[in-house]
């Protein structure tokens, strides 16, 4: 999102120097969304954090936890200053504290746990679906480890420090936020416009679970609809010996559509005959279960000479010698998946010589809007799945098949939803960087950074692609935005190409466009009245990555009643703001169909904070207009004929 522009009601200085208030209140408005409301200690986020990877055993941590802000020196506090609710960061109004944490301060969690007894001889996971932005983990006074990335999950194996009975866990957390150049979005320690309250600590789920020594680590399901197969990479915690082998069941409805047995981290080919393919109209989903299993070493009384004989006789070497393999015993872990038959890739469109997307081989549009992902009461977290839930289902019956998620990395059920709803994602890598490393469009070259803070931003884009490569609605990687950090863009574009080959990237999303021949698109923003027409490409898609919001305050939802507001422009009631939007609308579609435009995003989904731009109020309580209008206005895109 673009953040000098030529309307607005008022705007701060964004760029001014940051001079910490000795007031730690953070502001937390009187909005609350009709979720926020109804959360308490004993239904703050119940679901299963990692449905791409569900186990049946399982215990969430989430809850009222102490809590205590102290000086970096600290070894561990001597009291603590009270209690806070997990998984809303400390900030927030959700979270009972709502206290700045600035960058030479620590922030502590503290809770007692046990073990249930049923899961005694297996190991203990400890896991964490996102803090912001570096911990420290200690169970029963002990450091079992750590992790330093604000947007990725992360587990511990706290076995050898349990004790019987109570065990007490602590989390040590420090976070630089905007002081600092590490991946955070849109974050700052002096938030106005379009830049918002700084967030901090566990934002995500913490949970156990027991898992055997040996488990199944990752599941990797890539669908291939061309030749009518899934690629499926299980990968085990350690490696595996002769006689450790997974079986792989894929099933619609119940019913068995593949299976296969191979060794443990090895590589299987599933077919999938007469696949139902995913699209946003039919987002049709297979089941996956993989198991570790014990099979009857084949090899097994022979003499090493015999093993050569033996392998010749399969073409296929191990799968299929495993195939046939015969299993001992029950299996040793269990965790149930998906995925989806649907292809993501760039062919021609209906203006020669201009590429578009396809989705199946076939030209697909992409309507979308600019996702940020906050609210009111929880900030980066959601107050419960339903309300984030509740974006996506508004956005699809207003005519979207798509969201660019905006420098962000939502917890892992947004994406599930987005999965089984048929909404199409562009997932960001949060940006990063200090004011002096902020690239503008007319800039010669991209920002600097130290080789030590590129290691840590590359570990987190790589980090976001692993984690989220399992969720077939993620259609496109964008690497960077409008240059908010921006180094070296084609070497990471190559990276993520690397890791993820079944989606697309777009390298720059906006002002400096420096890798051409990587990325897959080329991604204007445009924030005048009337959209801009990208110049075409011979050898990528043009799509609008941004495009100008209407903005329509609404009394009675506002973030703060009576100061300053953000808009790009202003409509003067809700037959102007539907008006303004169609003008907008009606010129994507022109564009889509004179130069094979592959997709546009407009800004944005929400309010959020100061910014007025949004499709809904930041509270979601109000739509500035109708979903059933707002459809009837994009129907034209998807239309056979003008």
């Amino acid at each position: 999102m673009r953040f000098l522009v030529p309307t607005l009601l008022a705007l701060a200085a964004a760029t001014a120097p940051i001079a910490y208030a000795q007031d730690d209140h953070v502001y937390t408005s009187d909005l609350v969304t009709r979720w926020g409301k109804a959360v308490t200690p004993d239904n703050a986020w119940q679901s299963y954090p990692r449905p791409q990877m569900k186990r049946k055993e399982w215990r969430n941590l989430n809850g009222l936890w102490d809590y205590a802000i102290t000086d970096p020196a600290v070894v561990r506090p001597a009291k603590m200053d009270g209690q806070i609710l997990v998984p809303f960061p400390v900030e927030s109004r959700l979270s009972r504290v709502a206290r700045k944490l600035t960058p030479d301060q620590r922030l502590w969690y503290r809770r007692a746990f046990t073990v249930p007894a049923g899961w005694a001889g297996q190991r203990i996971m400890l896991n964490f679906g996102a803090v912001d932005y570096a911990a420290q983990v200690m169970v029963n006074g002990a450091i079992v480890g750590g992790h330093k990335g604000g947007f990725d999950a992360f587990g511990l194996d706290i076995t050898d420090y349990l004790k019987p009975g109570q065990n007490e866990l602590m989390v040590q957390v420090a976070d630089p936020n905007s002081a600092g150049t590490q991946p955070r979005g849109k974050q700052s320690l002096e938030p106005s416009g379009i830049w918002y309250t700084a967030v901090s600590g566990i934002w995500q789920t913490v949970w156990i679970e027991p898992v055997p020594r040996l488990h199944i680590a990752d599941v990797r399901a890539t669908a291939d609809i061309d030749r009518g197969v899934v690629e499926v990479d299980v990968a085990l915690s350690n490696w595996a010996s002769d006689t450790d082998a997974v079986r792989l069941t894929a099933s619609s409805g119940g019913k068995t559509v593949a299976s296969t047995i191979l060794r443990g981290n090895r590589h299987a080919t599933l077919a999938i005959p007469g696949a139902h393919l995913w699209s946003p109209d039919d987002p049709f989903l297979y089941d996956l279960k993989a198991e570790l299993i014990d099979v009857r070493d084949p090899y097994a009384g022979m003499a090493e000479r015999d093993r050569h004989a033996y392998d010749a006789r399969f073409t296929v070497g191990e799968t299929r010698r495993y195939a046939d393999a015969e299993p001992v015993g029950a299996p040793r872990d269990t965790v149930q998946t998906y995925f989806a038959m649907r292809k993501i890739s760039v062919g021609q469109g209906p203006v020669r010589g201009q590429p578009v997307l396809l989705l199946n081989n076939k030209p697909l549009f992409h309507n979308g809007t600019l996702d940020q992902g906050w609210w009111p009461d929880g900030l980066l977290t959601p107050p419960s799945e339903e309300a984030m839930k509740s974006d996506l289902i508004f956005l699809k019956q207003a005519g979207f098949n798509m969201v660019r998620k905006h420098i962000k990395v939502e917890p892992a059920r947004y994406y599930y939803d987005a999965d089984h709803l048929g909404m199409m994602i562009w997932q960001d890598m949060p940006s990063g960087g200090g004011e002096d490393q902020f690239v503008a469009g007319t800039s010669q070259g991209q920002a600097i950074f130290p080789s030590a803070t590129m290691a840590d931003h590359m570990n987190e884009l790589t980090r976001m692609v692993g984690s989220l490569r399992a969720f077939p609605s993620i259609v496109l990687w964008v690497v960077n935005n409008e240059g908010w950090g921006q180094f070296d863009s084609a070497t990471l574009a190559r990276t993520v190409k690397g890791l993820d080959p079944s989606r697309l990237v777009d390298a720059d999303s906006g002002w400096m466009d420096v890798a051409p021949g990587v990325s897959d698109v080329f991604d204007i923003h445009t924030y005048e009245d009337k959209p801009n027409v990208p110049a075409r490409h011979a050898d990528r898609v043009i799509v609008l990555g941004e495009y100008r919001g209407v903005g329509l305050p609404v009394q009675g939802h506002l973030w703060k009643p009576g100061k300053s507001l953000w808009s790009y422009q202003v409509a003067g009631g809700d037959g102007d703001y539907l008006t303004r939007y169609r003008t907008k609308m009606e010129e994507v579609i022109r564009q889509a169909r004179a130069h094979g435009l592959s997709a546009s995003v407009y800004t944005q989904t929400s309010d959020v904070e100061d910014e007025i731009n949004g499709l809904l109020t930041y509270d979601r309580a109000q739509a500035k207009a109708s979903a059933a209008d707002l459809a009837k206005i994009a129907a034209p895109l998807w239309a056979s004929e003008p």
